[in-house]
């Protein structure tokens, strides 16, 4: 029963979300704290995780999270339940619509998702944001700022600001990741 639940949770995130990886954290976060299958910090962990290894963000969580419920075939179900919607679609799409995008109603619609992704991006970086460095998980918590999380956060925006003045370009995500990974193992190893 397990197998076809993750099949058709991952199904649905797959179905419904627009924007790509990171548009869909914040209804994989929905949907999996909902059932219990991660606590909010082991969520925060694998998105960590998720965004520094090879391959979308999605997948590596939807298959992250099958292998914590149920082993190897977990993992397989969750991981196709994610893609194959964007499959099916890319299939009709290619098959049907070679120039859909010649379509004013097309073209409107996709126009009219791109706030709303923004908006869910933006919603989650703020509640992740809010509970990693303040402990905060529902509007209502007492702050309960995480100095060594906070200190990590402003020498990375700084970092990020000066190389940008100094370059003209944002620094490599990869590098901000390995900055910040040798900067939580200084700052947690002790």
């Amino acid at each position: 029963m397990i197998f076809l639940k993750l099949f058709i949770t991952f199904f649905e995130i797959g179905l419904v979300s627009f924007g790509g990886g990171l548009g869909m954290v914040a209804l994989i976060r929905e949907k999996v704290l909902m059932n219990n299958w991660l606590t909010e910090e082991q969520f925060m962990n694998i998105i960590a995780v998720s965004e520094s290894t090879p391959g979308p963000i999605a997948v590596n969580v939807a298959t992250f999270v099958g292998s914590t419920q149920a082993g190897i075939l977990g993992s397989f179900m969750a991981t196709f339940g994610v893609i194959l919607p964007s499959f099916i679609i890319i299939l009709i799409i290619a098959a049907l619509l070679k120039n859909f995008m010649k379509y004013k109603g097309v073209a409107a619609f996709l126009m009219g998702i791109r706030p709303a992704v923004v908006a869910l991006v933006f919603g989650t970086a703020i509640t992740m944001g809010l509970s990693t460095l303040f402990k905060m998980k529902v509007i209502g918590d007492e702050p309960a700022a995480d100095i060594r999380a906070v200190i990590i956060f402003t020498v990375l925006v700084i970092i990020h600001l000066v190389y940008k003045k100094l370059k003209k370009v944002a620094p490599s995500p990869i590098i901000m990741i390995m900055v910040s990974a040798v900067l939580g193992i200084i700052a947690y190893s002790s």
